[in-house]
């Protein structure tokens, strides 16, 4: 049985406003209370001394666990160590729900291969048993690469898939406009000779021509398997109702505004990343995630690479735009679990998941407190920063 927490003297961030002074009832997993009258006396308090309290953050679209197995290049840790690393970080950072971004594209390098990719998906599905949050997987789907579809199917017909992307990383489109802009990245990040990239370009082009037929295999699976679906780098309209059209119902990274209005336009929920917020722009020259927020076509932010610029990057908004905390937190907890289909969870709300992160800043940086993963107490600094 899980300790029963009453949480009082917080500020508490609500779905459309915030309680400036509240108190709420953990037990069971699940929030029994906001504000109780009668507490009872099994129930442990802590008193939170003003500081503010947010849902746990959820994240559809984070790196980090490749970083965790591939920190440099050709330089692998055991899986379970690195599984076990990121819980811990994402814990730390507030994140109580998160979706492992793990790219199947065998012929490119690193840990984004077959291989590597599901045995790192098998290992977390593992972990998981003894994990402080909830960690699913996110399968993001190289379409030029015809070897990781029949990998992909497998694991749907395991049910070890959460969120499936469909990325198309070919020079010429997306977030590689051109085939000098796809070199650089892939020489400053792998290492690799001119050669080597040479013949992995020549590659996705010469596969790129089946591509649509993987694409909607792939779908058909994942729908029939209630799993929700993204597109990556979407650049124009018409990529958008393509796949839309074939049931995508998210865009992760529309890259300008354009392909981010159409989105919208189509009922597609919208992430973009968290450390473009804090940076003030894209690693790759894409749209600002600002000007997304600012122009209402956001509708989640991401960790990407960084998980721990969700946080902070929810609480500069509302400095930065003029939306209120409660809409800037909603993009890292409420709208997530919209998008996801997690509706147990991402509000404080009676009934909902017991997912919360306690909230102080120390020198102009947030930093969290006190993290509970379905009412269990993750995270805790030992520190008072009242």
């Amino acid at each position: 049985m899980n300790t029963a927490y009453y949480l009082h003297n917080a500020r508490l961030v609500l779905k459309d406003h915030v309680l400036e002074q509240g108190a709420i009832l953990l037990e069971d997993g699940v929030i029994q209370a906001i504000n109780p009258s009668v507490v009872a006396d099994h129930v442990q308090k802590i008193d939170l001394k003003g500081q503010t309290l947010i849902p746990g953050l959820i994240d559809l679209h984070c790196d980090a666990l490749e970083k965790e197995v591939e920190p440099r290049p050709k330089v692998h840790f055991p899986l379970k160590f690195a599984c076990a690393q990121a819980d811990k970080r994402n814990a730390s950072n507030g994140i109580t729900t998160v979706f492992h971004a793990i790219s199947f594209a065998n012929d490119e390098f690193g840990v984004r291969n077959n291989e590597v990719a599901s045995n790192i998906v098998q290992t977390m599905r593992e972990w998981n048993e003894n994990a402080l949050v909830d960690n699913r997987i996110h399968c993001r789907y190289e379409v030029t690469d015809p070897t990781a579809l029949d990998v992909l199917l497998a694991l749907i017909d395991k049910d070890a898939i959460d969120l499936v992307s469909i990325m198309d990383h070919s020079p010429g489109q997306g977030q590689f406009k051109d085939v000098n802009a796809f070199k650089d990245y892939l020489a400053r990040t792998y290492k690799k000779t001119e050669a080597e990239l040479d013949a992995l370009i020549a590659n996705k082009i010469a596969q790129s021509e089946l591509t649509l037929s993987r694409i909607e295999t792939l779908i058909a699976k994942a729908k029939a398997h209630n799993i929700q679906i993204a597109s990556h780098d979407d650049d124009c309209p018409e990529k958008i109702d393509l796949l839309h059209g074939f049931g995508v119902k998210v865009s992760e990274f529309p890259i300008n505004l354009s392909a981010a209005q159409a989105a919208k336009a189509k009922g597609m929920r919208t992430i973009f990343g968290a450390p473009n917020i804090l940076r003030g722009q894209s690693q790759s020259g894409s749209m600002r995630a600002l000007d997304a927020v600012k122009a209402n076509v956001a509708d989640c932010l991401c960790s990407d690479y960084h998980p721990a610029t969700m946080l902070s990057a929810a609480f500069r908004l509302p400095e930065l735009t003029d939306i209120s905390l409660s809409q800037a937190v909603n993009l890292v907890s409420y709208s997530p679990a919209q998008a996801a289909g997690l509706f147990d969870r991402g509000e404080i709300a009676v009934g909902k998941r017991a997912d919360l992160v306690c909230v102080a800043q120390v020198q102009d940086v947030l930093q969290t407190q006190y993290v509970f993963s379905e009412g269990k107490l993750v995270y805790q600094t030992g520190l008072s920063y009242a």
